[in-house]
Protein backbone atom coordinates (compact mmCIF):
# COMPACT_ATOMS: atom_id res chain seq x y z
CA UNK A 1 0.00 0.00 0.00
CA UNK A 2 3.03 2.61 0.81
CA UNK A 3 5.89 1.24 -1.56
CA UNK A 4 5.95 2.11 -4.86
CA UNK A 5 5.78 -0.94 -7.69
CA UNK A 6 10.17 -1.31 -8.90
CA UNK A 7 10.80 -1.23 -12.56
CA UNK A 8 13.38 -3.52 -13.56
CA UNK A 9 16.57 -1.88 -15.27
CA UNK A 10 17.08 -3.60 -19.03
CA UNK A 11 19.89 -5.31 -19.30
CA UNK A 12 23.79 -4.59 -21.11
CA UNK A 13 22.39 -0.87 -21.32
CA UNK A 14 25.16 1.96 -20.73
CA UNK A 15 26.15 3.51 -18.10
CA UNK A 16 24.65 6.88 -16.90
CA UNK A 17 28.12 8.63 -17.54
CA UNK A 18 28.69 7.16 -21.43
CA UNK A 19 31.52 5.32 -22.64
CA UNK A 20 35.22 5.63 -21.61
CA UNK A 21 35.14 6.78 -25.76
CA UNK A 22 32.88 9.20 -25.08
CA UNK A 23 34.97 11.16 -22.02
CA UNK A 24 38.34 10.63 -24.01
CA UNK A 25 37.17 11.82 -27.26
CA UNK A 26 37.16 15.74 -26.30
CA UNK A 27 40.08 15.01 -24.30
CA UNK A 28 42.49 14.21 -26.94
CA UNK A 29 40.77 16.76 -29.16
CA UNK A 30 41.98 19.23 -26.61
CA UNK A 31 45.70 18.19 -26.40
CA UNK A 32 45.68 18.44 -30.11
CA UNK A 33 44.70 22.31 -30.08
CA UNK A 34 47.11 22.69 -27.15
CA UNK A 35 49.82 20.82 -29.39
CA UNK A 36 49.31 22.87 -32.66
CA UNK A 37 48.68 26.32 -31.09
CA UNK A 38 51.31 26.21 -28.22
CA UNK A 39 53.92 23.06 -27.82
CA UNK A 40 55.04 23.22 -31.59
CA UNK A 41 55.70 26.70 -32.13
CA UNK A 42 57.32 27.25 -28.75
CA UNK A 43 59.47 24.01 -30.25
CA UNK A 44 60.55 26.09 -33.29
CA UNK A 45 61.30 29.32 -31.67
CA UNK A 46 63.68 27.50 -29.65
CA UNK A 47 65.58 25.44 -32.43
CA UNK A 48 66.16 28.45 -34.35
CA UNK A 49 67.35 30.14 -30.90
CA UNK A 50 69.54 27.13 -30.59
CA UNK A 51 70.69 27.03 -34.30
CA UNK A 52 71.15 31.25 -34.20
CA UNK A 53 73.39 30.81 -30.72
CA UNK A 54 75.32 28.07 -32.10
CA UNK A 55 76.19 30.06 -35.28
CA UNK A 56 77.98 33.44 -33.76
CA UNK A 57 81.22 34.59 -34.90
CA UNK A 58 83.66 36.96 -34.11
CA UNK A 59 82.77 40.57 -35.73
CA UNK A 60 78.91 39.95 -35.45
CA UNK A 61 76.70 42.02 -33.55
CA UNK A 62 74.77 40.76 -31.11
CA UNK A 63 71.89 42.12 -28.25
CA UNK A 64 71.84 40.61 -25.16
CA UNK A 65 68.54 39.61 -23.00
CA UNK A 66 69.29 42.49 -20.61
CA UNK A 67 69.19 44.95 -23.57
CA UNK A 68 73.22 45.29 -23.99
CA UNK A 69 74.11 45.62 -27.89
CA UNK A 70 78.23 44.78 -28.78
CA UNK A 71 80.16 43.57 -30.91
CA UNK A 72 81.96 39.92 -30.49
CA UNK A 73 85.35 40.21 -30.12
CA UNK A 74 86.40 36.14 -29.29
CA UNK A 75 84.19 33.42 -28.95
CA UNK A 76 85.84 31.82 -26.41
CA UNK A 77 83.60 28.28 -26.17
CA UNK A 78 80.57 26.91 -25.78
CA UNK A 79 78.99 28.89 -23.29
CA UNK A 80 80.79 32.03 -23.93
CA UNK A 81 81.39 34.53 -25.92
CA UNK A 82 83.36 37.98 -25.44
CA UNK A 83 81.49 41.48 -26.57
CA UNK A 84 82.66 44.80 -26.82
CA UNK A 85 80.24 47.24 -25.70
CA UNK A 86 82.16 50.39 -25.79
CA UNK A 87 85.99 51.41 -26.99
CA UNK A 88 87.90 49.50 -24.41
CA UNK A 89 84.84 47.89 -22.90
CA UNK A 90 84.65 44.00 -22.99
CA UNK A 91 82.63 41.86 -21.02
CA UNK A 92 82.37 38.63 -21.06
CA UNK A 93 78.47 36.93 -22.08
CA UNK A 94 76.79 33.82 -21.58
CA UNK A 95 75.75 32.45 -25.09
CA UNK A 96 72.05 31.48 -23.89
CA UNK A 97 71.32 34.88 -22.91
CA UNK A 98 71.68 36.40 -26.34
CA UNK A 99 68.21 37.65 -28.11
CA UNK A 100 69.42 38.34 -31.23
CA UNK A 101 72.46 38.44 -33.57
CA UNK A 102 73.08 40.32 -36.60
CA UNK A 103 75.86 39.80 -38.88
CA UNK A 104 78.33 42.03 -40.46
CA UNK A 105 76.15 42.99 -43.46
CA UNK A 106 72.67 42.22 -42.06
CA UNK A 107 71.21 46.14 -41.75
CA UNK A 108 69.17 46.39 -38.51
CA UNK A 109 65.77 45.11 -37.98
CA UNK A 110 63.49 47.83 -37.36
CA UNK A 111 60.06 46.42 -35.68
Amino acid sequence: MFSSPAFAQVAGSAAPGGSIMDMLLPLAFMFLIMYFLLIRPQNKRMKQHREMVANVKRGDTVVTSGGLVGKVKKVKDDEEIEVEISKDVVVKVVKSTLADVRTKGEPEKSE
